[in-house]
């Protein structure tokens, strides 16, 4: 498949579900949404979701935005990528 095919596949503006999995610490959460916060504006508490894992060292927050763009969604898995707290983004 070709990259501009790729982008095609998703209908801009879409919700689209973001999935961010860390350490469970005093700021995993704040700085996660923080992260994601920067290219969305202001996101509302009932589209955030979270899960502790069984043993609760870790936690998964899926954050559900209004995508615009690819390169909107692009950017804002490289930040979460780029930071230190953030372990894996899908």
């Amino acid at each position: 498949m070709k990259d501009s095919d790729q982008e095609t596949l998703l209908v801009f503006p879409c919700d689209f579900p973001i999935k961010i999995m860390g350490r469970d610490g005093e700021t995993f959460r704040q700085t996660a949404i923080a992260l994601v916060e920067e290219h969305t504006g202001k996101i509302a508490d009932d589209a955030i979701k979270t899960s502790a894992s069984s043993k609760g060292n870790f936690l998964s927050i899926t954050v559900t935005i209004t995508a615009k763009s690819q390169e909107q969604l692009d950017t804002i898995y490289q930040a979460l990528s780029d930071h230190d707290e953030i372990l894996v983004a899908l």
